[in-house]
Formats: C-alpha cells, structure tokens, sequence
C-alpha cells in the first residue's frame, strides 16, 4: 500500500486518511478528519468527518459522521443504533455490498468482498487486498500480514466470537498481530511510527517523528512536527495548530476551529455535533457531527449515522421496518438544531426512491478554486436565498413605511433547549393536554373549487356535504374533510388526480333546485411521520399542512353542527351556557381546541372559553336595552352610540314575510325616517310614504333613524322591521359592568374548571366520531401529569432605617409593615383638586392621610399643599387644570410643583384620559389620581399602595430583591440592561386609529428596579415595531449616563407576538437591535437573549396534592419546561403570582434569540425573580415587569389621542397609511416610572 501522489499544493493526507489505489483522485477538496477517497468516478460533494464513499452511482448527498448509504435492497431486520443492512451489526457497523454479509461484523468492521480496495472503510481501517474475508474484522483491522510490532494490541481472532466484551480492537490477519497495549495501522515505511505511536502508513521515508501521530504525507514538507491534520490540497490550508479539513469556502472555520463543510444553510447549534455543511459561514467552533436520513433516526441527544431504515433506531427504539431511501432532513435531538436535506422528497413514501439531483461530473484538478463551492453546496445556497427572498418580499409589502433590511441568517436562527431545568422543589401538576394518537396513513389534500361561488363557510359545505352523499363510490369509499373554503382532506389518495362533479341542491325554503359545478384537485400529501420526526428533534421545521390537516379532522363535526359558532378556534352555543351581561349583549360559554406539537408528542390543548354575543331579537329591544331608555326618548343625539354597537351586524328583514332578507348594517341615518326621501321613477318620495304604498306597511316609529345596509347602492330599513340574527359575536368593548358579569359567570376555581373541562371533552366523543375514525386517531381523555417544579422567592431588601430590613415573602405577597422604602424620595410640594362628588373637607382629610402613610413608608413628604384643594366640575378639567398649575407656580415663586393628586368618579372615561394627557404632555406635571370609593375608604392598604406609585413616579425605588449578584442569574456578572416592548391595537371596529408600540428599559445596576419608557405611534394594526432601533438607541444612551456603564448584555422581553409572527420578529425586531448597536461603535456588540412573552394562550395547570395556594391554584414560583412544552425550543410555562379568583393563567416565555447562552434554571430563576419588583405592589405579579410596564406606557399613549380606551392584539393588515400624530411627554418626566 504505497501511498499515491498529492497532485498539488499540501497532498499530505491526514490522520486517518488514505491511499487510493485508483489513480483518479478524489477532487473533493474538503475530505476532513476520517474522511476518504472515492474509487469510483462520481463522487460525494458532502463527505465530512468519518462520512464515506458510496460505492454506487447514486449517491446520499447527506452523509455526516460515520453514516453510510446502505446499496442493497435487502435491510437488516433487527439493526441497532448506527447498524445497517448487516444481519449482526454492532454500534457503527455498515452496509455490506454483496449479498453475502458479514455475520459477525463488530464496531467499525467491514467486510471487504473484492480483491480490489474496500468501498467503504472506516477510520483507521485499510485496503483488505485479498479476497478472502477476515470473518471478525474489528474497528482499525489491518490488511498487512505482518502487523505492527508484537507491542500491539489486537491479533487476529480466529474464534468467532473475537475480542472480549470490553475489547475495542482492530482483527488482524497477521496472526502475530499488534501487541497488547498497541493499536495502529500497518506501517509501509520501514521506519514507521516508534513503538508509541498510533498513526498510518506513511509514504514519505521521513514521515512525522516519533512523537507524532499524523497522516501520509506526499508533500515532501507535510506539516510541522506538531501538527496533525487532514490532507491540505489548499496550498493555505489550516494553520500550524489546526486540525481540520480543507476549506473550499476562502473563509471557512477560524483558526481554532475543526470541522466539515457545511451544507445545512443553519447548520447545527452551537453544543451540537451535525453533518457536513456547504454553508460558508458554517456553524461555530463547537459543533460536529452527522445528517440523519432515518425518519426516527437517534433520540434527542444521539448522534449518530444515516439510517436507511426507516424505523432505525429511535431514542430508546431497537426497529426494523422496510427501506426507505429518501434522506429524511432530521438531525439530532432536542440538543441540536436540525439539518435540513435540500435534495429530500418530504412527502416521499416508504419504499419510494427518492429523487436525487443529478450530480455534477467529478474534477479532476489538483484543488479547488475559492468559488469552485460542490453542487450541494451551490443548491443548498441557491435554496436558501429564494427563500430569504420570498420571506423578505412578503415582509417588505406589508411593512413598506419599515426602512429595515432583511437580516443575516444568524437573526432567523431559533435556539435549541440548552437542557431542563433543576432547581426548585419537584412536584406533580396536570394540564389540559390531552395526547393524540398519530395516523398510519397518508394524508392527501385537495382543492375545491365550487361554481358559481358562495359566499359563507355554510353554504360551500352544504354543497360538499351534498357531493359526497351521492358520489361516494367514484370517492373510493373516502370521508373526506372539508374546511369550508378551497381545501379538502383525506386519509389515503382518491380514485383520482382531477374530477369534475355536478352537485344539485335545493334552498332551505324548498321553492327550487340550484346547480352547482365542483372541480376536486389533487394539490398536495403528507406524511404524519413528519410530525413525529419533528416532535423527537430530527426535523427543523414543524409540518404545519400535516398537523392542520388533523386539527381540521378534530373539528369537523363541530364545524358542521347547527347552532353552534366558530370564532377562531372555539366552538360557542347557547346550548353550553348563557349569561345575561346587560346593554344588550349576552355571553355565550365554549370550549377551545388546538393541536399542538409537544415534547410528549401531539397534544390536544382543550380549554373552556366564553365571549360576547349581541343578543339576537328585534332592533328595537337591542337599542332600548343599549341606551338603557325607553325607545320613545331615543333621539338622533344617539345615533353615533348606535352605530358602534350595530355596525357590520346582520339582520333579517321581516315586513315582507313571504321573502325575508338578511342585510349587514353600515351605517346609520343622520336623519329621521320621517325625513328620509328618495328619487323613485324621477320624482322625491319618503321612506314612510314608500312603505305604505309598496308594503302596505305603516312605520310606528318614524322619529328614530334608519339602518343603513352595506351594499352598491345606499338602502334604508326602518329600526322596526329588523331582527338581529342570532350568533353574532359583539366586537366592541365590554364596559365595567359587562366585565364584572362575565367574570361572574366563568369564573371557577381550578377543582371546578378542571371536572368541567374533562366533562366538555368527553361530550364531544371524538373517539367515536366518523371523521376521527376514519383518519385512524385517538384522544386521550385524561389530563397530563408533568414533572413541575416550585421555584424559591428571592429575598426583598428595604431600607436600614426600618424594624424589617428585608423581607421573604410567602405565597407570593407580602406587606409594608415595620418597613421603609429602599430609595423613598421627598415631594416638596403638592396640591389637590376632587373632579368627583368628593367635597373639599373630606378630600382634604384623605390627602391628610395620605401624607401620613407616605411619610411613615420612608418618604419626604411637605405636610401641606401648596395652594387650597379646589372642586371643579368634569367639563371644567382643562381649564382648572391649567389655572391651578399656574397658581402653584406663583405660590413657588416660579418654581414647578412636584405632584398634583386628582380625586375622580371612574378611570375609565374621558376625564381620566384627558387629564393624564394634559398634564403629561402639556404641563409636565406628575399626577395621582384616586378613585372616589377609594378615597372614601381611606384604608391603609389602599393608602400604601398609593404611596408607592407616589414614590416611583417621583423617581424613587420601592424595594429590590437582596444580593442581586447572586440572586439574578447572567445580569449581576456584566452592566446588563432589561427592556420590555409591547404593541397595542385599537378596539374592533375602529380602522383608523395607530397601533401604539411602547418600549421601557431599566436604568439602574444591578439592581434592576427602575424602567423608564417611550413610545411611537405606527401603521394601524402593525404588530412590527418600525422605530425600535431608535427607541433602543435612547434608552442605551439613558443607561450610561445613568449607570456610568456601557451594557454588555441586553435582555429583552416582547410582549404581544403571537407564534405565526415570530418569524418577522426575528427578521426585523432583533437585526434592528443589532444594527443600532453597531451604529454606535463598530466594535460595540452587546450580547442579546430575546424572549417573547405570551399570556393570551389555553394551558392551565391545576395541583394534583397539598402543594396549592388558598385559591386552590398551583403554587408562585410553578415552572414547567417539559411534555407541554415546544419539542426542541427554549421555552417553559412560569405561574409567578398567587391565585385571588377563579384559575391562574401561567405565562408562556419563548426564547428566540440567546446570546447570552442562558441555562434553562437561570432565565427561569431571572424571569421569577424579577417578578417580585413590580413597583406598584406588595406582590409578585403574573407578567415580568419590564413587560407589564411596556403595555402600561402603550395603553397610557392611547389615552392621548383621546379616543376609547383599550387595546386588542388581533392580528389584521393595516386599514389605513395615515398615522395620527402622538404627543409626546414633557423631558422631567422622561426619566421617572411617571406611567405608574
């Protein structure tokens, strides 16, 4: 075996590299560590570490560490972890090419059945040149007859059953082989390596000196003494001290990496071992390891080879199944990011081939130019590009006023769970999940295409439900699944691609039959296994035609029962509950359903809900209820309050019996109907005479306004002869009252909550159901019990001046008692006017003892006003606002108050608003306002918690948690500062309004207990936040003057995105951040962890012992980061408050970003610390603050444009490119909690 010529530049090989004894040469320039020539003509562009050769002409562009194409047709019945097609394998044994194997093949063995070089060797293992096989070949098994020195270890074992149980060994043919201690190759160069070393062959009579362990080298100057390396066609190989392969991309690994070529655009993570890449940018330094084409290859934390059976060895699973030899793009498991096959069929079935892209024909230069990347390589780029292309496009259309560029591949890039987490005390919770049992078969979708159109989700699944009654032969027997719009499912594939069927029906009132034409097209297939791959970690993407396929199966029947209404994914009746909310409205009690991939595998999440209905009923009633009036005061004053709540609802005209109409309103009159007139046949005629003379119809009420209805052409009906229609939801906001009531009807405890959803599920008897069964699935009907585990509460430090200095709170809450604020600032100078009911004496006894509990909780507090407390009437607000201030100027003598407490009858109006707006964005003015019941009570709970909002809006702290250092995790070793940004959307039916993005920051270290905020006005209904570089630039500024230092970490908790806008998240908010870092200095690179921070979901965790709170909720500090969890993504539900009333929602935290590298016990320990700093009460809170204060800021700017207050997070394009303009906030109050 003397070793062939390098043909340019470095040809030494590396260690564990090869001669061919072809005189072709493998061109691949990138052969790594382990990696080998190619005999045959075409070659695999992919080879990396330990990956080999396929002997056939088709090859597995894929193949990572040690995994092997398998050529033969005939699969090993019983494979193990990484064992192929041989009937015996052990770990990492191979693919035999003939039909007679080897039956005792061993680790890294292979038997080699031709005379000429062995097709597929591994590491350390060499040429065998005879024909005759060695039956116990072991790892490194040497074809040389005389072996290495008598030292070695692993002679040949003529015993069949070879080395012992612990060996791990070369068979050799030479039966002196190596000594005991000894394990190496068979040396060609009569001075081969000394009696310590372990390296091959080498061609060179003055291979690496004796210390060395190295390749073959045909450059007469291989590397250095101490190096150890591939072979280097790059004549600018690695450097002296790397271990590496050649590079065909001119930037590849740095200096102290090691590692393949990348063809996975995102490669592995950075813990993680993954295949070889063509990415030029590659992963890190740490990362490693192989592409899996197994569907179910290695668990969650294998790595291993290519498994061409599709049942390959899972997680814990010995398998077998038939061959599939389409490369599945799965990777490793919930440690690692997945790569992603660019050349795989997903929707491939077993025993199909899959299609391989042709391969460009192997060159045979002497090396690589840079830009000569392999033909995977190129595609994979090529692929990735498009579809940047196409994500960017679409982001670029919807966010045109945006001035941000698409970001890198690093800001898409998701992290992988860095592990669970440990600390806490371990108990047992339920959730309500319940598992699904994944179909076998198929699943097919197809287009609907119905003629002449329709225009409602009903009447397209009448005419389907009509089609498959009387085709259901020419259907193959099939029950399809219809969504009511363009698609339709199956399980397994019709009859045929295309058909064309005439489908007959006859309208509700049976007066005459309509033709309809129905074209049914084949579109698209998938497989549920992909669910499976995707749930155990081995597939990057989730496959989310497979899994709304089944959510569509699960919700079929409901979809098509009468009386029951779809909203979004819950399904309403009057029939499950009814509750009577006032102002004619009416709330309506549900249940929630959604499929959800989950580490326990698909999950269906079940939950009871309930929202407003407009009560069905004539208009008349619905208005007399609204305006809480009889309908003979009703008057055209009131007709802006009727057309908020009636617009865009159906109605059914009644005055001609023999055909009702359903209308949708628009708008309503300005006018009376007694004044209403209209052209009719060139001559004026009024709505009242029309109705007599057409209808016969006499209009009783002709002072009320007319109903406008939505249409081509303007159309009136009198209030009168119009019904609502029932099961319409109420789109605008519930006032206090309506809220209170549907507390009151859906509030349950979680024992109650918990029987009921139980109950719910099993009334909708989905095992039984005939589109369940016929897609062959199955519902667990029992809640999930998962490992949960109670966090400690942090310790709270106050102030050395009083009896507690510091405080461990219980059940989440605590007191002020014998405490004084950490930071208590002094108000100076104060005054007070009572907009309420509230008379002068009385408020001023409640400022009174107001001032007392201030200065009692630590705080300089001036025992008196300013000037005299003043009543003022609500119309009179600005101008006594205004006149007030300037008499508290002159009373200073120039000098600006420090606080003015309001006494108000309610928050919720426009007074409130008004007043916050005037004196925050015209007076510069810091207020307290106080509710009038509140000011009655005057009670000490009431008066602390005033107190503290006074303290923090002057710029003081309330209470920080003791040793920040040490109690949160990450922050306390580096400056580190928190922001917290959240978007809020204008009320339903307003489509004018801009959403309102806020963003706060912290502004001191370590302590973390100040945030001061910001906030922009944007497109309507835009979740994006389009000016968030500069809002960060501020508040970075801000937090160097304050703090005296630069912030080397950034933590950012988003408010407000739901899971399908992550993506743009990630494409926008995040490269924002990084660009406006950079725009400050170069070099200035701040680490960034970006969690997204979700409460609007249906995960309830209920106690399953003692471990609950007097609410009966589970515990403050519960954490649960398993089962219900994403299968391979940094998140974890957090219950962070104490229960007070019905249920406890845990909140949902999703990480997308972590430079930070958080472990999982640290970001949740951060997450649960930081919420007991909540400033404006004695309680950890259910939201992290810097959140929390973000939507506060948000709902404080809405108040400024003086429009109803609220907020929605539905998502909607935006109606309208004009945004309002925003006041902005006076500069004194830019730098205090004044939002509070």
């Amino acid at each position: 075996m003397a070793g062939s010529q390098g043909q340019a530049g470095r040809g030494g090989r590396g260690r564990g590299s090869y001669a061919n004894p072809n005189q072709i040469q493998n061109p691949n320039p990138n052969l790594g560590r382990g990696s080998y020539s190619n005999p045959n003509q075409i070659q695999n562009p992919n080879l990396g570490r330990g990956s080999y050769s396929n002997p056939n002409q088709i090859q597995n562009p894929n193949l990572g560490c040690g995994s092997y194409s398998n050529p033969n047709p005939i699969q090993n019945p019983t494979p193990g972890r990484g064992s192929y097609a041989n009937p015996n394998p052990g770990r990492g044994s191979y693919a035999n090419p003939n039909p007679i194997q080897n039956p005792n093949a061993g680790r890294g063995s292979y038997a080699n059945p031709n005379p000429i070089q062995n097709s597929n060797p591994g590491r350390g293992s060499y040429t065998n040149p005879n024909p005759i096989q060695n039956p116990n070949l072991g790892h490194g098994s040497y074809a040389n007859p005389r072996g290495p020195a008598p030292q070695q270890s692993g002679p040949i074992n003529p015993n069949p059953r070879g080395p012992g149980p612990q060996q791990s060994g070369p068979v050799y043919s030479n039966p002196h082989g190596p000594g005991a201690q000894q394990s190496g190759p068979v040396y060609s160069n009569p001075r081969g390596p000394g009696p310590q070393q372990s390296g091959p062959v080498y061609s060179n009579p003055r291979g690496p000196g004796p210390q060395q362990s190295g390749p073959v080298y045909s450059n007469p100057r291989g590397p250095g003494p101490q190096q150890s390396g591939p072979v280097y066609s790059n004549p600018r190989g690695p450097g002296p001290q790397q271990s590496g392969p050649v590079y065909s991309n001119p930037r590849g690994p740095g200096p102290q990496q090691s590692g393949p070529v990348y063809s996975n655009p995102r490669g592995p993570g950075p813990q993680q071992s993954g295949p070889v890449y063509s990415n030029p940018r590659g992963p890190g330094p740490q990362q490693s390891g192989p592409v899996y084409s197994n569907p179910r290859g290695p668990g969650p934390q294998q790595s291993g080879p290519v498994y061409s059976n599709p049942r390959g060895p899972g997680p814990q699973q010995p398998g077998s199944g038939p061959q599939n030899q389409h490369p599945n793009p799965s990777g490793p498991g919930s440690q690692q990011t997945r790569v992603m096959n660019p050349h795989a069929n997903p929707y491939s079935r077993p025993g199909q081939q899959n299609p391989v892209r042709p391969q460009a024909p192997a060159q045979q230069a002497s090396g690589p130019r840079p830009t000569d990347l392999p033909q995977a390589s190129r595609q994979a780029e090529a692929t990735q590009k498009a579809t940047q292309g196409v994500v960017a496009e679409n982001l670029d259309k919807k966010m045109g006023e945006l001035a941000i560029q698409p970001s890198s591949s690093m800001a898409v890039r998701v992290p992988t769970r860095p592990g669970i987490g440990m600390k806490g005390c371990k108990v047992v919770v339920k959730a309500n999940h319940f598992l699904v049992q994944l179909p076998d078969q198929g699943l097919y979708q197809y287009d609907v295409v119905i003629k002449p159109e329709m225009k409602t989700r009903g009447a397209n699944r009448a005419v389907v439900k009509a089609l498959i009654k009387a085709y259901e032969s020419k259907l193959g027997g099939k029950l399809p699944v219809y969504d009511g719009m363009k698609s339709l499912y199956t399980a397994g594939r019709l009859p045929f691609d295309c058909h064309s069927f005439e489908v007959f029906l006859t309208d509700s009132n049976q007066q005459r039959e309509r033709k309809f034409d129905v074209e049914i097209r084949r579109v698209h297939n998938a497989d549920p296994r992909h669910i499976e791959m995707f749930m155990s970690g081995r597939q990057p993407d989730a496959p989310l035609d497979a899994i709304q396929m089944l959510d569509t199966v699960l919700r079929e029947t409901n979809s098509n029962t009468e009386k029951i209404v779809l909203v979004g994914r819950s399904f309403f009746s009057k029939n499950f509950g009814l509750a009577e909310l006032g102002n004619g409205v009416e709330g309506w009690k549900g249940f929630y359903q959604s499929l959800r991939p989950t580490q326990m595998g698909l999950s269906l999440n079940f939950d009871l809900s309930s929202t407003a209905f407009v009560k069905a009923g004539p208009v008349l009633k619905f208005v007399t209820d609204l305006l809480g009036k009889n309908i003979a005061a009703v008057t055209l004053q009131d007709s802006d309050k009727i057309k908020r709540a009636l617009k865009n609802v159906k109605v059914l005209v009644t005055h001609r019996s023999d055909m009702p109409r359903k209308y949708r309103i628009s708008n309503v009159s300005r006018k009376a109907t007694k004044d209403i007139t209209f052209d009719q046949d060139g001559r004026q005629t009024s709505i009242v005479n029309y109705f007599r003379e057409k209808y016969n119809y006499r209009i009783q009420h002709i002072h009320l306004p007319c109903l406008q209805m939505s249409g081509n052409t303007i159309t009136y009906f009198p209030m009168e002869v119009c019904q609502i229609v029932e099961g319409q939801r109420y789109n605008r906001k519930l006032n206090e009252n309506q809220v209170t009531q549907m507390l009151l009807s859906t509030c349950q405890k979680p024992p109650a909550r918990e029987y009921n959803i139980i109950n719910s599920l099993k009334e909708n008897k989905y095992n039984s159901d005939s589109f369940v069964i016929e897609f062959e699935m199955q519902v667990d009907e029992r809640l999930t019990q998962i490992d949960a585990r109670i966090l400690p509460a942090p310790n709270m430090k106050y102030h050395a001046t009083g009896r507690e200095q510091e405080c461990l709170p219980k059940f989440g809450q605590w007191n002020m008692r014998d405490k004084k604020l950490v930071d208590g600032k002094s108000v100076n100078s104060w005054y007070c006017i009572s907009f309420s009911n509230m008379q002068v004496p009385d408020a001023d006894y409640f400022c009174k003892c107001l001032v007392d509990m201030c200065r009692t909780s630590g705080m300089g507090f001036a025992p008196n006003p300013v000037i005299a407390t003043v009543k003022a009437r609500p119309d009179q607000l600005e101008h006594c606002l205004k006149d007030q201030y300037q008499n508290a100027i002159r009373a200073l003598k120039g000098q600006k108050p420090d606080l003015l407490i309001a006494i108000v009858n309610n928050s919720n109006g426009t007074l409130y608003s008004d007043l916050k707006r005037i004196c925050e964005t015209e007076l510069g003015l810091v207020t307290q306002c106080c509710l009038l019941k509140n000011a009655q009570k005057c009670n000490a709970q009431c008066l602390a918690n005033l107190a503290l909002k006074i303290n923090v809006k002057v710029g003081g702290r309330n209470t920080v948690v003791k040793d920040p250092r040490r109690m949160m995790p990450i922050i306390g070793q580096k400056p580190t500062i928190i922001f917290g940004a959240d978007v809020t959307h204008p009320n339903p039916g307003d489509d004018s309004s801009p959403s309102i993005a806020a963003v706060v920051a912290s502004r001191d270290w370590p302590d973390v207990a100040v945030y001061c905020g910001d906030y922009r006005a944007q497109a309507h209904r835009q979740e994006i936040i389009s000016d968030l570089g500069e809002m960060v630039k501020d508040h970075l500024m801000a937090f160097r003057r304050a703090t005296g230092f630069e912030p080397h970490q950034i933590i950012f908790y988003r408010d407000g995105v739901s899971e399908g806008q992550f993506h743009q998240v990630l494409a926008y908010e995040i490269n924002a951040i990084r660009r406006i870092c950079s725009s400050l200095s170069p070099s200035y690179k701040p680490s960034i962890t970006f969690i997204v921070v979700q409460k609007r979901h249906h995960t309830r965790l209920f106690p399953t012992d003692h471990n609950k709170d007097r609410s009966e909720n589970v515990l403050p500090g519960t954490v649960v980061d398993t089962k219900i969890c994403h299968p391979t993504e940094f998140d974890f539900y957090l219950n962070s408050h104490a229960g007070i009333q019905g249920t406890n929602r845990p909140t949902h935290y999703h990480v997308l970003c972590d430079e930070n590298n958080f472990l999982a016990d640290d970001l949740q320990v951060l997450t649960y610390n930081l919420c007991y700093t909540y400033a404006r009460c004695t309680r950890s809170v259910s939201v992290v603050p810097p959140a929390y204060y973000a939507h506060q800021i948000a709902f404080r700017a809405r108040s400024y444009l003086g429009t109803d207050l609220g907020d929605s997070s539905s998502d909607g394009a935006s109606g309208s490119t004009h945004i309002r303009h925003l006041p902005e906030i006076k500069a004194n109050l830019k730098n205090v909690m004044f939002y509070c």
